[in-house]
């Protein structure tokens, strides 16, 4: 949570001559100065991150709640900060009555506030990368299962949670995590920088198999039950004609993918065996002729590297 850059530490100490040197005494009272302006950045940071996960936790598990944090945080951004009159603020209530008590909206709002409080978990100094991924998993098992409240206010579960008017009333807007999705859906992200890398070991081939599933099959149900208009409910036991396609296009290409992890992770033979009947079931599939190519690639590179330690 380092925010200040050294050019910025230098701007805030005492104004030096710049034709002067600068002597021993001089550049030890710097340094010791922009250690003491550090320690108070990172303390204020650091007590900015605390409130905002104490607020964002407080709300994100109880739906009035959330609606409470979000109209606080709304009058703060958009109205008080922005000289607004109180009456502007009951105006914007009043006609946004109908989304603020629509229950898709709030479940949106804690589905918001979920994926915000755990990004700034992830941006904490030595965060924990296996209980991320498991906390993860489970906001997306949350999403699957809400997934048709959400569909009329999906758009908030898709945007960046540190553009919302929840970063922005706590002033964390400028959070950035390496190797960490924004939103928590589409889902394909955060099984591609979360919850899959922390699998591929040879002790969780077992665990690595069962994430690929678990992903095919929650992209499938959610790409379902929001395909249509928002809000449209699907008719019950037909798919939509996108889960159709994802599923005679995407996911045989998931399925490659998935073996091909868990060839390299270790589980070589039972994979290569799944491949190759993985190839002949789908013969008629755009990609088969790569994936040949591929194997065969992948099993010459292991030949190779088998001979020639």
């Amino acid at each position: 949570m380092k925010t200040l850059t050294l050019a910025l530490l230098l701007a805030a100490t005492y104004p030096l001559a710049a034709q002067e040197g600068l002597s021993p005494s001089d550049r030890e009272a710097l340094l010791e100065r922009l250690e003491k302006i550090r320690e108070q950045a990172d303390s204020e940071v650091d007590a900015r991150f605390r409130n905002a996960l104490t607020a964002f936790r407080g709300a994100m598990d109880n739906s009035n709640e959330a609606l409470n944090l979000y109209l606080n945080c709304e009058e703060m951004v958009n109205f008080d900060e922005m000289n607004k009159k109180n009456i502007d603020f009951r105006e914007w209530k009043r006609q946004n009555e109908e989304k603020l008590s629509n229950a898709g909206f709030r479940l949106a709002l804690r589905q918001q506030l979920r994926w915000l409080a755990l990004t700034l978990e992830a941006a904490s100094e030595k965060p924990d990368r296996d209980d991320l991924a498991i906390e993860a998993g489970k906001i997306i098992e949350s999403i699957v299962a809400e997934a048709e409240g959400l569909s009329t206010h999906r758009e908030l579960v898709e945007q960046s949670v540190t553009s919302s008017v929840f970063a922005r009333a706590y002033d964390i807007n400028g959070v950035k995590v390496e190797n960490w999705p924004p939103a928590p859906a589409p889902f394909a992200a955060v099984y591609e920088q979360v919850i899959l890398p922390q699998l591929r070991r040879p002790d969780r081939i077992d665990s690595l198999r069962a994430a690929w599933a678990k992903r095919m099959a929650n992209e499938g149900e959610l790409l379902d039950a929001w395909s249509g208009k928002p809000g449209e409910k699907q008719k019950s036991g037909v798919r939509s004609p996108a889960y159709e396609k994802f599923a005679s296009e995407t996911v045989p290409m998931l399925k490659w993918d998935a073996e091909v992890d868990l060839f390299k992770v270790g589980d070589e033979k039972g994979a290569a065996v799944r491949m190759l009947k993985h190839i002949e079931d789908n013969l008629s599939h755009e990609s088969a002729p790569q994936w040949a190519e591929d194997f065969v690639t992948m099993l010459q590179t292991k030949d190779s590297a088998t001979s020639y330690p």
